[in-house]
This record gives structure tokens, C-alpha cells and sequence, in this order.
């Protein structure tokens, strides 16, 4: 269950602290079933339609064509929180209309969403307490291409929805049937070294199973654990 800590940011009075076990557990929950409801059973890679269709069930309105320069050059998504709506979602159109970028869209899509499905209550609560929140006001989170898959836990309300964005398109347990799968095959136990040819391979197997880029591959096993300082080369040796 979700506690709540004191915002160092200052943003608001507090904010959620999730473990990353919990966002798993509900990104999980949140995709499978959206799936079966579409298809009657969930099946991966989720398509970038369907995670289009994802966010418009829960925001307000989605716009993959907005003009996102004048919040800066690497700025690739936006959310916007309104009182008393659902968020308004923007994604930079040059991530809709150039196909070699999908990848990078599949991200900022399921990184924006994690900003709806997890913060909308948070701005919500805080105007509504505070009477600040006025008819013509809003608040909106911009987003930066570094920031979309991975962003330092100082900056807890990037952190999350980096973490969604994975936990959505790479769910925990189609990730570990493939890793175990992997680790059966290759008679390896405990984590591997991202650059060992074990590691390029199980990277390659993640981006081939869910339609993401490298990083947001190598991002995603790194945290849960599957990348990183090998303790042992194989089951046998």
C-alpha cells in the first residue's frame, strides 16, 4: 500500500512513496486487464494504437500532434492538470510523424500516462484544499527526453512515471518468464553484465518481445535486477 513522505520538492505538503514491487503490481493489473477487455486476453508487444487508446480512456483529451518547442528543444511530452477534468496529455509531433522514432513514442506515451493514472489526484487535492485552483488555471508537468525512461529519484514525480513507463510496456512477469527462460538456456544464475555477449542477447530478447528501444530495455532489467555485476557464470561452473 502506498505511504505518503514529506515533498522535498516542495510541490506539495506530501507526496506518494510507491516501492517499485507496488508500481510493477498495478502497471501490471492496469495493462493486462485493458488488453483482455479490448482482445479478451493480453498479448505482447502492446501496440502503440492501444496504448493511445489507454491514455484517451483516462485523460481528457490526447493530442500526438502538439508544437511542444516553446518548453525547450528536448521537451517531447506534456501533462496538463486541470480542476475538476481529467489531464490533457500532449505528445511532440515529431515523435508521431517520424516512424524511425516509434520507440521514443511507444515511452513518452506510457511515461505521460503514468503522470495521469498516478498524479492527477495529487493536483486535484492540493488545489482543492488550498482554494487556489481557479476555472482558468492549471498546472502542467514537462517532460524531457532524458527524463522519459529513466530520471534520478530526486525528482520523485519523473522517477515514477519513468518507472511506469517501463512497468507498462515490459510487464514484471512477462519480463522474468523471459530472463528465466534465458538463464535456463544459457545455464547462468544471478544478474549479467549488460555488455557481456549474455547480456546483449537478453537485451536484444526484451526488445524483440515488446517493441522498445535498447535503453529502455537495458533500463528496464537493470531495475529489476536481471542486468548488473555478475556473482557467477553458470549453473555448473
Amino acid at each position: 500500500m502506498v505511504r505518503y513522505v514529506n515533498d522535498k520538492t516542495g510541490r506539495f505538503t506530501q507526496r506518494p512513496h510507491y516501492e517499485p514491487t507496488e508500481l510493477d503490481r498495478e502497471c501490471e493489473r492496469i495493462i493486462v486487464r485493458f488488453l483482455e477487455s479490448l482482445y479478451g486476453k493480453a498479448q505482447f508487444p502492446v501496440s502503440t494504437e492501444d496504448l493511445k487508446k489507454l491514455i484517451e480512456r483516462d485523460a481528457e483529451d490526447l493530442d500526438c500532434y502538439a508544437d511542444l518547442s516553446r518548453y525547450g528543444p528536448d521537451v517531447e511530452g506534456l501533462t496538463e492538470f486541470q480542476c475538476g477534468q481529467k489531464p490533457l496529455v500532449q505528445i511532440s509531433s515529431e515523435l508521431t510523424e517520424n516512424d524511425r522514432r516509434e520507440n521514443r513514442l511507444r515511452t513518452t506515451l506510457t511515461h505521460e500516462y503514468g503522470h495521469v493514472y498516478f498524479h492527477a489526484y495529487l493536483f486535484e487535492t492540493m488545489h482543492s484544499q488550498n482554494q487556489l485552483f481557479q476555472t482558468n488555471r492549471s498546472e502542467r508537468v514537462v517532460c524531457k527526453r532524458d527524463s522519459i525512461v529513466s530520471a534520478p529519484e530526486t525528482n520523485w514525480m519523473e522517477w515514477q512515471a519513468g518507472y511506469v513507463c517501463g512497468a507498462l510496456l515490459m510487464p514484471i512477469s512477462y519480463v522474468k518468464k523471459i530472463t528465466t527462460d534465458f538463464l535456463t538456456e544459457s545455464n547462468h544464475y544471478g544478474p549479467i553484465a549488460s555488455a557481456s555477449s549474455n547480456g546483449i542477447e537478453l537485451i536484444t530478447r526484451v526488445v524483440d518481445a515488446f517493441k522498445v528501444s535498447e535503453d529502455a530495455a537495458r533500463v528496464r532489467l537493470l531495475k529489476l535486477g536481471h542486468l548488473g555485476n555478475e556473482r557467477g557464470k553458470s549453473l555448473f561452473s
